[in-house]
């Protein structure tokens, strides 16, 4: 299985940030660490969640970067960089990797239309229906990393 690369990891790490607490995110989902909705179980994070250290967020970065990982491999047939790859990573991270398999954003990666598809992130910037200033800013970072 291919493995998110350091760039990636640092664009995901950059963007969503490190909090030891459980926080609500703009869409309102229950997350702590590096943006992880998930326990090591695979038990969703809830309101009550405990702290936690900037190591065990780390382990739930691996955790759920396992399961994006492996969604790549399953949805992506297309020659791919590594950082291609990363970006993708990235992308299915924060959006889902449902989201991945939905978007067009994939169809036109495995037509081999690489430009088409990193003109697609830009357009994932919405979060509980309202664009986010934010969500653009990674899209176009995620974009960045895709063309590199």
């Amino acid at each position: 299985m291919r493995r998110i690369n350091d760039a990636g990891l640092e664009v995901i790490k950059q963007w969503e940030g490190y909090r030891s607490s459980v926080y609500a995110d703009v869409a309102g989902i229950w997350t702590i660490g590096f943006g992880s909705c998930f326990d090591l179980r695979g038990i969703r994070i809830g309101p009550d969640y405990p702290d936690i250290t900037e190591e065990e967020g780390e382990g739930l970065l691996k955790r759920e970067l396992h399961h994006v990982e492996r969604a790549i491999d399953k949805l992506i047939k297309a020659e791919i960089t590594d950082n291609m790859h990363a970006a993708i990573g990235s992308f299915a991270y924060n959006c889902g990797t449902g989201a991945l398999q939905r978007s067009t954003f994939r169809q036109y990666i495995n037509q081999g239309r690489y430009e088409d598809a990193s003109n697609e992130l830009p357009r994932w910037c919405r979060a509980g229906g309202k664009k986010i200033a934010g969500l653009l800013r990674r899209r176009y970072a995620e974009r960045e990393l895709f063309l590199s």
